[in-house]
Formats: structure tokens, sequence, C-alpha cells
């Protein structure tokens, strides 16, 4: 185990303070804000690459000035977001297959008409002028044609005018039903609240209820077993409590050890499988399972995953889930508490654990919670019997 300490790392320093004659000269630099977002969309499409490990360090390169910087993002993860939204503003005026980057600016384009009001004259200017080679003429020639008829979209069906995989509509159907399922989706294409904890920390509402659930304290020892990248973690720090948290990936559990240094809060870290916990039976007062999950109540915030969730994400992570909390009640003291978690909505990973687990569990409370301006949770306050 690492403990680690409450300081500060005294070795962070401001970019600021490197003169600007040392500085590497970056591919990205010089390059306009909707050419920069198109380089982004390309590599999400073409090379299955994450929008927020693109995008990051794409945006540290460049120069642009903050207001370009607020519009690349809001390009590309909106464009993300909606991509089969716009594929089909954009299809009944695609004569044959285009390449990647055509594709990618007919969605940057149909994107800015249609969800962020743009005129159509500046959309199509702008876009044309991102387009490098002869492709810029194809997109000029759409998405003039979809300038002229944005305000009048027929959607084949919901799954596609809310821009997600048939799959996902339909396993929400199933267990919230219609009206709530519609709800849920919409909600999630709406752009993400930030959320500042008082020590700085961002992290989201319906994560920090899951906090507040944990009722820790001083005296306590609270076992975080799934605790990357540490947001829970440190904020049942917070409280008083003595918390080990742990993650079986090495570089996760860096996360939190980076993140409760940086946050000045003294956290247990250590790599370990939740699993198969190296700690003595009924040695804590309170355990949390944020379980993996199929993130189904959180895709607002990764704008890719809805395209990277498969349809057996639910069916196949509800056994680990199972299998983590029977795993934490073995170190409940005998009054302790064991708090689950998942950020999801389906009824395989809430409902279905909890049918699973039957009598070896006394569940105190349950509850779960749509999105709306935060995520949608799952949250399950458990007693072993």
């Amino acid at each position: 185990m690492v403990k680690m300490a409450a300081s500060k790392n005294p070795g962070n320093r401001k970019a600021g303070n490197r003169k600007a004659g040392n500085r590497k000269a970056s591919s990205n630099s010089g390059i306009p804000a909707r050419r920069l977002a198109l380089r982004a969309l390309k590599r999400i499409d073409a090379d299955g690459a994450y929008a927020n490990l693109v995008l990051g360090p794409m945006l540290a390169e460049s120069d642009l000035s903050d207001r370009d910087r607020g519009l690349v993002t809001e390009l590309v993860y909106g464009t993300t977001r909606m991509r089969r939204a716009c594929d089909h503003i954009v299809d009944g005026f695609v004569l044959g297959k285009v390449d990647n980057e055509v594709r990618n600016a007919l969605r940057l384009g149909a994107y800015q008409m249609a969800y962020m009001d743009t005129p159509p004259h500046a959309a199509v200017s702008a876009t044309v002028g991102a387009v490098k080679g002869r492709g810029g003429s194809m997109v000029n020639a759409v998405l003039r044609k979809v300038g002229a008829s944005v305000g009048n979209i027929n959607w084949p069906d919901d799954a596609t005018r809310l821009s997600y995989p048939n799959w996902i509509l339909k396993e929400l159907t199933n267990d919230l039903g219609s009206d709530q399922a519609l709800q849920a989706l919409e909600a999630m294409n709406e752009r993400a609240t930030v959320t500042e904890r008082d020590d700085g920390y961002i992290q989201d509402p319906a994560s920090a209820e899951v906090v507040a659930s944990v009722d820790a304290g001083p005296g306590m020892f609270v076992a975080d077993l799934c605790a990357a990248p540490g947001g829970k973690a440190t904020g049942i720090a917070q409280t008083g409590a003595t918390v080990i948290a742990g993650d079986l990936n090495p570089k996760r559990a860096g996360l939190i050890a980076s993140n409760a240094q940086r946050l000045g809060h003294d956290v247990g870290v250590l790599v370990a499988d939740g699993l198969k916990p190296p700690f003595r039976p009924e040695s804590f007062d309170r355990v949390l399972v944020d379980a993996p999950c199929s993130g189904l109540g959180s895709l607002r915030r990764r704008a890719d995953a809805r395209w990277r969730i498969d349809a057996n994400a639910p069916g196949r992570l509800a056994p680990l889930q199972v299998a983590l909390v029977e795993a934490g009640l073995d170190l409940l003291k005998p009054e302790g508490k064991l708090i689950y978690s998942v950020c999801t909505l389906t009824n395989a990973e809430s409902q279905g654990v909890l049918e699973s687990l039957g009598s070896k569990v006394i569940v105190e409370s349950q509850e779960l919670k749509l999105p709306d301006e935060s995520d949608g949770m799952f949250t399950a306050i458990l007693r072993r019997t």
C-alpha cells in the first residue's frame, strides 16, 4: 500500500514560466478552429480515438484563443454526439461514397446549422474553408442544400433523431418505459454541467450524492474497491474518515494517488483486485463499490461512448458487479454498510444485481436517478445479513 502525503507537489510549474523561445513547434499551432475540429473528428472516426484523449492535447498544442478553444470543444463533442442525426441530415443530398474527411466535414457543417443555429452561409463558408483538397467542392454543394432544408427535417425514428444506436433506445425503453427513456436520452444530449467541490475537484452532482450516501465521518474506516480516478475516494476523505482506495490497473491507481496528492487529501492507495481485496474480514465501517458498468447514465460526458458500448455490455457486466458486492460484504463490520453505485440505467445492472444477491443482503435504500442536469445513477445502501 502506498500512503499518500497531504502535501502539494512542489514540482508543479506553470507553462507560462517557460520562455517562448524554448517551446517546441507544434503541428497544431496556427490552425483555424474548424480545421482543428475537423482534424480531431477524423481521428475519432477513422482511428477509433477517444474524443477527450484526442482533443485535450490538440488544444494544448494550439495557439487558439480561449473563445476558439471553447468553439472547437463544442464542435468536436457535439458533432461526435449527434453523428447519426447529422448523417441523416446530409445523406439525402450525398450521391455515392465519400471519404473520411468529407464525411466528417459534412457532419461538422450540419451540426453547426442544426444544433448551434449558425447561419447557413457562415457554416458553409467556414466548413468548406477547413477542408483540404478537392473535397471542398462536394462539401460546399451538399451543405448549401442542407442549409436550405435544415428547418424541415423528417426523422425516421427517435433513435435517429436523438442520435443513439437502436439498441440503447430499445434497452432503456424496455427498462424505463418509453417516456422516461426518451427523457433520459434527450437530457444526455445537453451540454454537461461543471460542478466544482470546495477542494477544487470537478465532480458531477450525481457522484457527489454517492459520496454523501456513504455517510462517513471521523474515526470510520472506508474501503473504495473500484476507486479510479479517485473523485469519490477523495470526497469521502474530506469527511475525516480513513479511506483506502484501490484499483486493479496500476495506471488508474496512479490517478487516484495523483488526485489525492493534488487535492491535499490523505488517502491510502493500492493496486488490488476488488474481487479479492487484501483486507481482513469485518475491518471496515463502510465499503463503496462504484462498479464498472455500461455507463448508459453518463453518456453526455463521453461524447463517443454511445458508439463504443456494445449491446451485450449490461448483461456481461452484471455478474462482475454481483461478485464485487459479494467480495465487499465480507469486509464489513457487523453494523457496517456497503454502498453500491453504477452510472447506468439498466435493470440488469441495478435491480438485477440486487435480485442476484438475494438473501445475502438487506437493502436499506435504493434509488435510480434519471439524467437531468447531472448524470443518471443507481445507488443502493446494503447491509450484510
